[in-house]
């Protein structure tokens, strides 16, 4: 039976489930998560897509712009707060090819990049997530 997909939310509606995401993040984590703001884009842009090595819009989902925690010092004031970027498009795609639950999906991206705000690398993302199952 096909899956039903509905509306795409709006992208206040994908922050809301990002603001919610950050919620479900336990102790000690969720202590080190003040001052993360979310912002939500369509697309990443061309100049972001390079830096990350990519050249499909619609591969970047999601992306941590900081430094990870353990590399913050007093040398690093001044600049901007870490945030994270959700790319509404890319997710939005993912969920309609996928049938996965929106929110998880926005909620999984977003705890991705709190991983890399701790300073975690994919590879070490990717051996946890596989560990947990």
């Amino acid at each position: 039976m096909p899956h039903r997909i509905g509306p795409a939310p709006s992208p206040a509606q994908f922050e809301a489930m990002a603001l919610a995401a950050f919620t479900r993040i336990p102790a000690p984590f969720a202590e080190h998560l003040e001052g993360i703001t979310v912002h939500i884009e369509e697309f990443a842009d061309a100049e972001t897509l390079q830096a990350v090595g990519l050249t499909e819009p619609f591969d970047l989902t999601g992306l941590y712009h900081g430094h990870p925690l353990g590399d913050e010092s007093i040398w690093t004031g001044g600049e901007l707060r870490p945030r994270i970027t959700l790319y509404r498009q890319p997710l939005l795609a993912e969920w309609c090819e996928t049938g996965v639950n929106l929110e998880d999906l926005v909620t999984h991206v977003v705890i991705h990049e709190v991983g890399h705000h701790f300073g975690l690398s994919d590879d070490d993302m990717h051996a946890l997530e596989a560990g947990a199952r």
